[in-house]
């Protein structure tokens, strides 16, 4: 009886143990499946970002952004994001002399979606983006991003940058929209900016310039408001 026991126990123990084998098996056999289809999905990113067609570009884009919408952007995608929004700026292609890849849409998409995964690297793309871009819809798109990404840098770098873009946009064409992101991504950014003179300076440029509309004025004389009051 008592052999018969110790037999039942040792059947259980081997059963039990195959039991957690085959489920280790089955979770390296899907790790092994996810990083494969990952890598994959790397590969097709890549070429289709470095693709001379616009429209893969934007099939580029989408999986981009159900990447970063799901939490799995790798390495590769922020390369190909990066790529992307300095797309007809950091490398261009010409034809005769004209620039083929001038796609402003495709830029400010791109800055949008680094906004959404906060790191290092993408506020460094983001600062050159604003500062190389001649186009409004993305110089706002980068701005926009760098509030949504809510870094400074030790030097106050970030809010320079976003001060200097939309000071060069004031002079040639005052843009209401960036105006309202820049007021926005100072809201973020207030607290952790150690020099703020950049910031006071443009907000207070953009509270008396009457191009702006009168809510964008509005918001950024309070924002300056309040902005002095903590530093008295």
């Amino acid at each position: 009886m008592k052999s018969l026991k110790k037999i039942a126990g040792s059947v259980c123990v081997l059963m039990m143990a195959f039991s957690a084998a085959a489920q280790e098996s089955s979770k390296s056999e899907t790790s092994v499946e996810k990083a494969y289809l990952s890598s994959v999905e790397d590969v097709v990113i890549t070429e289709l970002a470095n693709s001379s067609e616009r429209d893969n570009k934007l099939v580029a884009l989408q999986y981009l952004e159900s990447a970063v919408s799901e939490g799995r952007a790798t390495p590769d995608m922020m390369v190909a994001l990066d790529s992307l929004a300095g797309e007809g700026i950091n490398s261009q292609s010409r034809t005769n002399g004209r620039l083929m890849n001038n796609y402003p849409d495709i830029r400010a998409k791109a800055c949008d979606l680094l906004g959404q995964v906060p790191s290092e690297e993408s506020k460094t793309s983001l600062k050159k983006i604003a500062l190389a871009d001649n186009e409004p819809m993305v110089m706002t798109a980068a701005i926009r991003s760098l509030g949504d990404i809510g870094m400074n840098d030790e030097n106050d770098d970030v809010v320079q940058t976003i001060a200097w873009a939309n000071k060069r946009n004031r002079v040639l064409n005052p843009t209401s929209s960036m105006a309202l992101e820049v007021v926005i991504a100072y809201e973020k950014l207030a607290d952790k900016v150690t020099d703020k003179a950049a910031m006071v300076q443009e907000l207070s440029a953009i509270a008396t310039d009457y191009h702006y509309v009168t809510p964008v004025r509005q918001r950024a004389l309070a924002l300056l408001k309040k902005l002095q009051s903590s530093g008295k």
